[in-house]
């Protein structure tokens, strides 16, 4: 790929980075010569992902914010910026995935949701736009998911807070091309990761990464190459997603029905099982 000295040198901060896809980018920002905020609301689990990349102490520290807490985003961006003497790239990346019957989901569901998938991008995208702005450069990426392009049944919670953060980054991304601020939004699929580990069913068994699952450290380097190329929608991986993308967009009646029979075999094995996954 061309820009492969892209990330060389610059300052980043990457939410979520304990684990899963912020740990997973953190790393291979590392490797291609980037210095990396790990920021997590955890100590412990934070400090463990920073001693796991011992390999690039020079270049890793660590920030501890809840990101769902406006005032903790905001202190935590302006202390890095004056740290480091600038902030090129802000990697939104934190979330959880609660899969649920719209009818069971509770308001609370809806806020815990809300707070960590969708006001922490707005939190951390309003703290680092003023200060790209005076640099005249940077990039933010956001993640989002697969189901923040097509409506995937019994994550209705989930669906909204991703297909928002698809449309904000999508309008930021024009909105601020004439001020040299790039902004993508990563679409991953089903990636190897300990999120499903935090799906429990009725009987207290934690959900299995599911075998077609893609592998976390291919899905970082992807991620990064099309970061890179200053591609605004990344799908991770792309086939086969794009074709349910592309086919729900276009009303394929194949795609109809997938997402029907998802719904169905989804329903008859919570109703079973008491779980989704």
């Amino acid at each position: 790929m061309e820009n492969k000295g892209y990330y060389q040198d610059k300052i980043c901060i990457v939410t979520g980075a304990n684990s899963g896809i912020g740990y997973a980018v953190s790393e291979e920002l590392l490797k291609r010569g980037a210095t990396v905020y790990l920021a997590g609301r955890d100590q412990k689990k934070i400090s463990a992902a920073a001693g796991q990349l011992s390999a690039f102490q020079d270049h890793v520290y660590t920030l501890l914010v809840d990101i769902t807490k406006q005032e903790q985003v905001q202190s935590a961006i302006d202390r890095t910026a004056a740290e480091a003497g600038r902030l090129d790239m802000l990697f939104n990346n934190a979330g959880i995935f609660k899969p649920m019957l719209f009818e069971t989901g509770t308001l609370d569901d809806w806020k815990s949701m809300i707070d960590t998938n969708l006001w922490s991008v707005i939190y951390g995208v309003q703290a680092v736009i003023p200060i790209m702005l005076r640099q005249g450069s940077g990039h933010i990426v956001n993640t989002s998911s697969l189901a923040g392009l097509v409506p995937y049944p019994m994550q209705v919670i989930y669906d909204t807070t991703k297909y928002a953060v698809v449309g904000m980054s999508e309008s930021l991304r024009y909105e601020y091309a004439e001020k040299g601020i790039r902004v993508s939004v990563i679409c991953p699929g089903d990636i190897a990761t300990p999120v499903f580990s935090k799906i429990i069913d009725s009987q207290g068994q934690r959900a299995a990464i599911p075998e077609e699952a893609y592998p976390v450290d291919k899905a970082a380097s992807y991620i990064l190459d099309h970061v890179a190329e200053g591609d605004g929608r990344i799908i991770v991986p792309y086939e086969p997603n794009h074709l349910i993308y592309g086919g729900y967009i276009l009303g394929d009646k194949n795609v109809e029905e997938f997402l029907l029979k998802h719904a169905h075999d989804h329903r008859v094995r919570f109703e079973k099982e008491g779980r989704f996954i």
